[in-house]
């Protein structure tokens, strides 16, 4: 297993979360690390971008202010504190690894996948 996602579960709305994601990467400091989520029904939606010092990350403007992303290179894991959560965060959320930066928001450019963890705001 490459990535290994967790931290997902119920919360209320306006809660947080922190998203967790260990990889097994070799060279793990190489990969722009990506969150996406799906929820129901709904195709996979970019959520934010870490770039490989964690220096500069990339968020949706539907999470912009709300989400921080962040990274621990000497641990191999990225992470996603999700705060002021709403209802329509609700849904199975993704971390992945990128070598091509440059297309950081888009799905098909990762090359590895974690297996998902749930995240449900309640109202």
């Amino acid at each position: 297993v490459q990535l290994q996602a967790s931290g997902g579960g119920l919360v209320q709305a306006g809660g947080s979360l922190r998203l967790s994601c260990a990889a097994s990467l070799r060279t793990f400091s190489s990969y722009f690390m990506g969150w996406f989520r799906q929820a129901p029904g709904k195709e996979h939606e970019f959520v934010a971008a870490i770039s490989w010092s964690g220096g500069t990350t990339y968020y949706a403007d539907s999470v912009e202010g709300r989400f921080t992303g962040s990274r621990d290179n000497a641990k191999k894991t990225a992470y996603l504190q999700m705060t002021s959560l709403k209802p329509e965060d609700t849904a199975v959320y993704y971390c992945a690894a990128t070598l091509q930066s440059s297309r950081h928001t888009s799905k098909s450019a990762y090359d590895y996948w974690g297996q998902g963890t749930l995240v449900t705001v309640s109202s």
